[in-house]
């Protein structure tokens, strides 16, 4: 039976989900239900969830134009998201912040957040969040004037967005593609992707979309001179911004409403609309809306024989281009080495997984040879060990004795090690299904299994384990938890009044951590840094295969965790693995 907290947080992740989806045709009901997941999980006490809230809440904003007021909600966010080592959340906060800085001019604020975003999402191979990171970067591409990299980027992100399964994500990207085409006087091309966008925005039901996709078919049918049917797009476009609360698009809908008005002479209509988008970008801080619609109004004034508005209009132009411009510069240039960064990046990540690919292929056939070998010398070592248990029944001879021992010695050793040779192998390929772990059972069992040999009945094991849930293939944990205790147990020091062995497991943070520790014979700094290597024996007195902790450390990795050993001889050692949850 769920407890009442797992059910409260359930109701949570499904607001968050429900305020998600409503983003494209209501984002105010999006920002009521977030504003409310966040005072649940705040009740709760839960802060996946307080910063998955204030994240989405970052991001409606963002979208709305609330630009200042977004970035401080991600920044609160993303300090409980380093809290919890959660990546993907931290991506998804720099996200929003990127787009707030790109939307007002800040091209190389929001290219550094946003390739910090595309590392992360393409390393989790999270296709629906790079279809939105491409996008962006194709938008900035644009801004910067580099219309050939904003076109291959554009098509990154449609690439991307069919991966994930998702429309909206696919046509959000047509929208500003079809602009590339219809600068290019690609027109019969622009009209085919925008008209393309529109009919997926309506299957969709994305109304924030598709106000922007009949924003883009407006330009066209304006260069086309169909200017009713560019009007009515863009009055269509007005209204749905207007009641999505979407500012920018509602700016950017009068700026193009207003050109329209110009072309046409209807010099009244174009200075109502342009005055309309001036104002609402000054109070919003459009850097680029109020630039455009300044040169525009120039124009206005300048047919109607208004000199004297004609130069305020022009003179306000003037003296933002040179602040504007002078400044846009700079940040093309700091916008242009982020993107050779991203480009290195690129080109560094295809090396490494090229690579990693070989490197992978090979381990793979040396886990076969390994496989092979062992197993195909199993049967003839067990023969041998078989033969020798009964020629020293039938041998009377002590001398001959004495060397069928030393021959049963060493086929029992050899058969130690190809037995250690398979349970590696084995361990690369593991595919058990995931199960719950009791690790005070299965450490209790490790241990008893340990009682044949020498020093385990001196030992005293001291076993801490806190109560928490972990999944994962039994037989993986198994060899880690084993090959620490069994460790532990032949290398202890038996001159030592109290030999022990310590075992604590705990959950810190997103981490499970097995602490494993004894006060053996220990051994020399040099050693512990040999000491998973594969054959390696830091003491060649005990007997052992020196496959234990190499078979541990490769059973580690195959939950992308690590382990460190720190050690002093003659005063033991400390084994600690850290396993991601």
């Amino acid at each position: 039976m769920k407890s009442t907290l797992t059910i409260q947080n359930q109701e949570i992740s499904s607001l968050l989900d429900e305020a998600y989806k409503l983003r494209v045709n209501n984002i105010q009901k999006s920002i009521s239900l977030a504003e409310k997941a966040h005072e649940l999980g705040k009740e709760a006490g839960n802060k996946q969830l307080i910063g998955r809230s204030l994240s989405l809440l970052s991001l409606f904003h963002m979208i709305v134009g609330d630009f200042d007021l977004s970035i401080n909600i991600a920044d609160e966010s993303i300090e409980y998201f380093q809290e919890l080592n959660d990546e993907k959340g931290i991506a998804d906060a720099k996200y929003t912040i990127a787009g707030a800085y790109y939307k007002r001019d800040d091209f190389f604020k929001g290219l550094n957040n946003l390739l910090e975003c595309h590392t992360i999402y393409a390393k989790y191979e999270d296709y629906h969040n790079l279809a939105r990171v491409q996008k962006s970067i194709g938008t900035i591409y644009e801004y910067l004037g580099d219309v050939e990299n904003a076109s291959d980027i554009y098509l990154q992100a449609i690439e991307s967005g069919r991966k994930a399964g998702d429309l909206n994500l696919q046509s959000n990207v047509f929208n500003p593609l079809s602009g590339l085409y219809l600068n290019n006087r690609e027109y019969d091309k622009a009209m085919d992707i925008i008209e393309l966008s529109i009919e997926m925005k309506n299957e969709s039901g994305d109304t924030r979309g598709l106000a922007f996709a009949l924003y883009g078919r407006g330009k066209i049918y304006t260069k086309t001179g169909k200017f009713d049917l560019a009007e009515a797009d863009f009055k269509e476009s007005i209204r749905i911004h207007e009641e999505m609360g979407e500012k920018l698009g509602w700016a950017m809908s009068h700026h193009k409403l207003g050109a329209l008005y110009l072309e046409m002479g209807e010099l009244e209509k174009a200075e109502e609309t342009l005055v309309k988008a001036l104002e609402y970008s000054n109070k919003n801080k459009i850097v680029l809306i109020k630039f455009k619609s300044n040169l525009l109004l120039h124009e206005v004034a300048r047919q109607r024989g208004d000199f004297e508005m004609a130069l305020k209009y022009l003179t306000q132009y003037l003296e933002e281009k040179e602040s504007v411009l002078d400044t846009r510069t700079a940040k093309v240039i700091d916008g242009y080495n982020a993107i050779s960064k991203m480009q290195s990046l690129e080109q560094e990540a295809k090396a490494q997984k090229e690579k990693a690919d070989i490197i992978e292929k090979k381990n793979i056939e040396l886990d076969s040879f390994f496989y092979r070998i062992s197993h195909d010398l199993k049967g003839p070592i067990n023969s041998m060990i078989s033969l020798n248990y009964i020629v020293k029944h039938e041998i009377k001879d002590e001398n001959s004795l004495e060397f069928f021992n030393e021959f049963e010695l060493q086929s029992t050793r050899l058969n130690n090690i190809l037995d250690e040779l398979l349970k590696l192998t084995k361990i690369s390929y593991a595919n058990d299904s995931k199960e719950k772990i009791d690790f005070k059972k299965l450490i209790d069992n490790c241990i008893t299994s340990y009682k044949y040999l020498e020093n385990y009945d001196r030992i005293d094991f001291k076993i801490k384990v806190e109560e928490f849930e972990f999944k994962a293939e039994w037989s993986l944990i198994n060899s880690i938890i084993q090959n620490l205790i069994e460790n532990g147990i032949k290398y202890a020091r038996l001159e030592h009044n109290n030999p022990e062995i310590s075992i604590n497991v705990h959950r810190l943070k997103r981490e499970i951590v097995i602490v494993a520790k004894d006060n053996g014979i220990g051994m020399s700094e040099e050693d512990t840094k040999k000491i998973f290597s594969m054959f390696f024996r830091a003491n060649r007195k005990i007997e052992g295969t020196g496959l234990g902790l190499h078979i541990l450390k490769r059973a580690v990795e195959r939950f992308n965790g690590k382990v460190e050993v720190t050690s002093q001889l003659n005063q033991g050692s400390t084994f600690t693995v850290w396993l991601p949850l």
